[in-house]
């Protein structure tokens, strides 16, 4: 696929069709077009021969979206910034992007530094002008970057994962068919929950625009409001749900989030996080027409790399549930430590090689040679990405076993952190449950799990208790935490996962630990 032909395709072919629509604002494919080719002919005309990738500031705004292509016309990726990022965070990309331009939608207040700065007025009155039509030699194509995505670092310093155009168009060739986001059923409603600077966006966003589909933006604010939250899902009249599993629980808390709200709700496509078996039967209850699919990727390798139909039966028998089989193009090993593939049913890395694994990490040679690596395949080479996630398969299925950094040693025992969160969301009554190490002197001295329950316990200790005792029909005792922490809802990133670090802040304070 070519998306930048499929989206000039739908331009031409329905120009008032809406491509993107974030609150009271909204684009067609026609405008969407002529915009983003009016802001890369600016960018050709002033900038030279400048190819340096380019930072886009600010949140759900469809102008975000004329600012991406621009920069892909123009010859160069971009790197998505949302509002919601941390000012020091923000400078620290500023500073490894090179380009001397930021395009930003809204104020910024981080240190751009002498970069030129086009905020959202300048960059329409670039984009409504007239200028010489942009040429197609001047897209980005094949092993050029598309966009980088930073992501944590181990050091505190993020790192930039390169997603070339080859990549997503590989990747957008095998989304567009997941569940019901079919090629030949165009003009679908794609609902968007992450952030643009969050991979997972990339899955609403191009599939949308590669099918033709309308992406329908839910902003912070609404996502932080439940009564907001559901008005605005119904209003959307969306088909394909994206979003992360702890998204879904946050709406299942809402008994008015079922098929009733949402008529037109075709497939949910999962992403991110672990998806559990109770949130996919409550889903299949609420919703017993749409479909939902399980995917497995990590940005490293363009969003995802497998994905499986959970039928209703899977959901009831098979738990963990898998994340799916290898899309075409993309193959998946288990190894061991010292490199040796693994058979079926043993436990080992997560490796992905294909045709959607990054180019490395941005102006970080040392971290892609850590992570990265090429092998000989045939006739030429396939690059190779070690995950850092474990997993076994099962005759080509694929089951993840959580990262191999959330491995810890408890008075002796290897317990995955994981592997304990997952059965805990097996007793009945928990919504969602994340369970932290309690370190001192560098060593873990005892476990801490942080659950929501469908009501807050009354008699905190005696539930604490009871939770205890069920949990031991799951796990052995040395597995079972210290403690539990109850609180009313889960604390979330703004990517829409279980936000550990706010998590273990919370477990340094002396008063009563419940969110509000």
């Amino acid at each position: 696929m070519n998306i930048l032909k499929k989206i000039q395709e739908y331009a031409c072919r329905r120009p008032e069709q809406i491509a993107i629509r974030c609150g009271d604002s909204a684009l067609t494919y026609g405008e969407l077009w002529n915009y983003s080719d009016g802001l890369a002919a600016w960018f050709l005309q002033t900038q030279g021969d400048d190819r340096s990738p380019v930072a886009v500031y600010g949140h759900k705004d469809p102008w975000m979206l004329v600012c991406f292509l621009a920069c892909v016309k123009a010859g160069r990726g971009y790197c998505p910034i949302d509002r919601s990022v941390p000012q020091t965070r923000v400078e620290m990309i500023l500073q490894a992007v090179p380009s001397g331009v930021v395009l930003t939608t809204e104020a910024m207040t981080a240190d751009a530094g002498t970069k030129q700065v086009l905020v959202s007025e300048e960059l329409k009155a670039l984009a409504e002008k007239k200028h010489p039509e942009v040429p197609e030699t001047a897209w980005v194509s094949g092993k050029d970057t598309w966009y980088i995505i930073f992501t944590s670092g181990s050091t505190g310093t993020p790192k930039g994962v390169q997603i070339s155009a080859d990549c997503l168009n590989h990747y957008l060739d095998w989304s567009v068919g997941l569940g019901s986001a079919a090629e030949e059923k165009d003009g679908q409603v794609f609902l968007n929950q992450a952030p643009f600077s969050f991979d997972l966006s990339v899955m609403d966003l191009y599939t949308s625009l590669a099918s033709g589909g309308t992406l329908y933006c839910l902003e912070k604010t609404v996502q932080s409001d439940y009564r907001l939250l559901m008005q605005s899902l119904g209003a959307s009249n969306a088909n394909v749900w994206v979003s992360t599993p702890s998204f879904a629980e946050v709406c299942l808390s809402e008994k008015s989030f079922s098929e009733e709200l949402l008529p037109k709700l075709q497939v949910f496509l999962f992403c991110g996080e672990t998806l559990g078996n109770r949130t996919v039967q409550k889903l299949q209850e609420r919703f017993p027409k749409a479909a939902v699919v399980n995917t497995y990727g990590p940005t490293e390798s363009t969003v995802a790399v497998t994905d499986v139909l959970v039928t209703p039966q899977m959901a009831r028998e098979t738990e963990p549930l898998p994340v799916g089989r290898a899309k075409p193009g993309t193959r998946i090993e288990i190894r061991d430590e010292a490199g040796t593939v693994l058979p079926d049913g043993e436990k080992g890395e997560i490796i992905i090689l294909g045709d959607t694994v990054s180019t490395g990490y941005y102006r970080q040679e040392e971290l892609t040679k850590k992570a990265f690596f090429e092998q000989a395949e045939g006739a030429g080479v396939i690059r190779g990405y070690h995950t850092g996630d474990k997993g076994y398969l099962e005759d080509g299925m694929l089951f993840y076993c959580g990262r191999i950094d959330l491995q810890i040693k408890l008075h002796g025992y290897r317990i995955e952190l994981e592997d304990i969160e997952n059965n805990i969301r097996r007793i009945p009554g928990i919504e969602h449950a994340v369970v932290l190490p309690n370190l001192r002197d560098d060593k873990v001295k005892s476990l801490t799990a942080y659950v929501v329950e469908r009501e807050l316990p009354k008699a905190e200790r005696e539930e604490m208790a009871r939770l205890k005792q069920e949990l031991l029909q799951f796990v052995p005792g040395y597995m079972v935490p210290k403690k539990f922490v109850f609180l009313e809802q889960m604390p979330m990133t703004n990517n829409g996962k279980a936000d550990r670090k706010k998590l273990a802040e919370l477990g340094k304070k002396p008063e009563r630990k419940v969110m509000v």
